[in-house]
């Protein structure tokens, strides 16, 4: 009789272990193959639900009443109970410090991985509510450190992440007599869809029932837009493409439909293979691509202006895609799983189209560029990547497609985006955030000076006549001659003048160099007006340096004009009868006498004569030297008066 209750007891262990192990088996759609009846029964695991990557390439799933985090290699990190289960259609959302957000029944719990360990427990309450109404879906904006959630029948929240309520809305406002959203039953319309952020827009989307997409102002509960999709279905997946775009699919109708951000409006729409369930949903890459998968095996991928493509079609026939494609680190490339089945057929009912298949036999996975179709990197199961969960704490889980294409893709640390991905349009900003911002404006400030400079220096320069009739060509080629024959009478009026020096009484030398100083201020007037780089505009006489010879009979002078000193100097050469016994006296050195004065009328006299401006008056004094060679000549220029000493030589010198 013991015997017998023994048996009976026994029994009923079995029978509760194989209702556990039907409770928790794996979908048989799945790649995982069934043991045969010679060999043990394998031990329960746990199905490991929507997984995320956090900013540390961890991977982070929920199982049952427990988050796991692993290592890139598959290791196990940490465990944290939750003491809830789980949502399984609601994937976990992390900020940029590293806290998770997870939906846990009718709760959203906050789990924060630097108090596991600690006398603080890692998880606590951020928002519960008791309406049996449930919650729809929840997504985080850490750029407005906000949690944005939509409840079944009570619409849109928004919370600070410490837990404040910031804003509720619901999918109809009343602004002005006039109802926006849920134009045909507003009382059974409500939002059916999980808030999507976009992160270059400060905007967030969201459908109800009646197949209308809202875009809404992050911090505040004002409609940027809303467009009505009824016409493609009253179910969507929101994709926000963060490039100006956002991407709105219908799985039944297996339709993708792109939408100015901005405006709503509809900018293309592409139809792509059958759809394996509502939760497939696409993802965008740096480039602008969305790409999905569907159940005839082939990649669709759509570019940012609507052209389709399709990607691997060599192993499609056999083979279906039922998981959604994961991102790569990279953020220009996705991964693939294509499960190739025992048996597959397709039904056509229309245009619609139905796959059946039978027994999975092997996933292949595949890295490729949507952007290009270059393939990167291909690997199956069972094969290379079974042979990585079996190094890893992963195989004591019941994964699927989601679980091993976000183990992939999180092999290698994740870089930085740019803003199609990661950037926000209306960021927060910190002390050193703004000294970027003043650099940025001093930056873009100069470089628009330069560039006025630059416009306005080409309007002028493109005006000129001369440039009209010679043309730019001709116009380079006679300023660069005008430049070359100014060096040519600069290098010919210093001889000259040196010559005039040596040689006092040559008035051939004399009148050679005033007609070349001529020549020269012509070239120069031509250089600073009509083959100048600026304006054409007239050069009066005075603008440029002269030297001028002057000549009235008896005496040869020669004039140096600085306008820029506002001062000039006349030398005179005058010849004086050698009969006349005029004795000359110098003002200012006073010095007199009959020798001097017999000195003199034997040489040339040389005469001096100055004018300078101080202060609005004007200054003359006018010297006569015997003899251009003395021994020193003191001058100053300042407060308007000039000193000169001269000493004499002890020897007489003529000409």
């Amino acid at each position: 009789m013991s015997l017998s209750r023994t048996n009976k007891a026994q029994w009923m262990c079995l029978f509760l272990l194989a209702l556990v192990a039907v409770s928790h088996s794996v979908n048989p759609s799945k790649f995982f193959a069934t043991p045969s009846a010679h060999e043990a029964p394998a031990p329960v695991k746990h199905t490991l639900l929507p997984p995320l990557i956090i900013h540390d390439g961890r991977l982070v799933a929920c199982s049952r009443r427990n988050l796991f985090a692993f290592e890139r290699n598959g290791s196990l990190a940490w465990v944290v109970p939750l003491g809830l289960f789980c949502r399984e259609d609601i994937a976990p959302v992390t900020d940029d410090r590293g806290k998770i957000y997870l939906a846990a029944e009718n709760t959203i719990l906050k789990i924060n991985p630097s108090k596991i360990g600690s006398i603080q427990p890692p998880s606590k309450v951020l928002f519960s509510h008791n309406s049996s109404e449930e919650i729809l879906g929840l997504s985080i904006s850490p750029s407005y450190l906000s949690l944005f959630i939509t409840i079944r029948n009570r619409g849109l929240f928004s919370f600070l992440l410490r837990g404040e309520l910031q804003w509720s809305i619901g999918p109809t406002l009343h602004r002005l007599m006039y109802t926006q959203g849920c134009v045909v039953d507003q009382l059974n319309c409500y939002f059916n869809s999980a808030p999507v952020v976009d992160l270059c827009e400060g905007t967030l989307y969201v459908s109800n029932t009646e197949g209308q997409l809202y875009s809404v102002y992050i911090r505040n509960t004002q409609f940027r837009w809303i467009q009505y999709l009824g016409a493609f279905g009253d179910k969507m997946v929101i994709t926000p493409g963060n490039n100006g775009f956002v991407y709105a699919t219908f799985p039944k109708q297996a339709m993708v439909v792109c939408l100015d951000a901005s405006t709503g409006n509809i900018t293309w729409q592409q139809t792509v293979g059958p759809v394996s369930s509502e939760l497939v949903s696409p993802v965008v890459d740096s480039n602008g691509w969305i790409s999905i998968g569907s159940l005839d095996g082939i990649l669709y991928s759509i570019a940012p202006n609507g052209d389709l493509k399709k990607l691997l079609e060599e192993t499609a026939s056999e083979s279906v895609i039922q998981a959604s494609p994961a991102l790569d680190c990279s953020g220009f490339s996705v991964y693939i799983s294509q499960t190739r089945m025992d048996s597959k057929i397709t039904h056509n009912v229309g245009i619609s189209s139905y796959v059946s298949a039978m027994r999975p036999v092997q996933v292949l996975f595949t890295l490729l560029a949507p952007a290009t179709g270059t393939v990167y990197w291909t690997g199956d199961y069972p094969g290379e990547v079974s042979d990585l969960l079996l190094k890893s704490d992963l195989q004591y889980f019941a994964v699927d497609e989601r679980i091993l294409l976000a183990f992939l893709s999180s092999g290698r640390q994740r870089t930085a985006w740019t803003c199609s991905q990661a950037e926000p349009k209306f960021p927060r900003t910190n002390s050193g955030d703004e000294d970027t911002n003043l650099l940025f404006l001093l930056v873009q400030t100069i470089i628009l000076v330069v560039l006025s400079v630059v416009v306005r220096f080409c309007c002028i320069f493109w005006r000129k006549e001369k440039l009209k009739d010679d043309g730019l060509s001709g116009f380079l080629e006679k300023r660069r001659s005008l430049h070359i024959k100014k060096k040519e009478l600069n290098k010919l009026i210093s001889e000259l003048e040196q010559k005039a020096i040596e040689e006092a009484t040559a008035n051939e030398t004399l009148e050679d160099l005033g007609q070349i100083v001529k020549q020269k201020e012509g070239v120069e007037r031509k250089l600073y007006s009509s083959y100048s780089l600026g304006l054409d505009r007239t050069i009066s006489s005075g603008a440029v340096p002269s030297i001028l010879p002057l000549y009235n009979g008896k005496m040869k002078s020669h004039s140096f004009h600085n306008s820029m000193q506002k001062e000039s100097i006349t030398i005179f050469n005058t010849f004086s009868d050698s009969s006349s016994g005029e004795e000359r006296e110098d003002s200012e050195t006073g010095y007199s006498g009959s020798n001097s004065s017999s000195w003199e009328t034997e040489n040339p006299e040389v005469e001096i004569q100055e004018v300078q401006e101080d202060e609005g008056k004007i200054v003359e004094a006018s010297r006569v030297y015997s003899n251009p060679i003395y021994n020193e000549i003191e001058m100053d220029l300042s407060g308007g008066e000039r000193r000169l000493g001269l000493k004499r030589r002890t020897h007489s010198s003529t000409y």
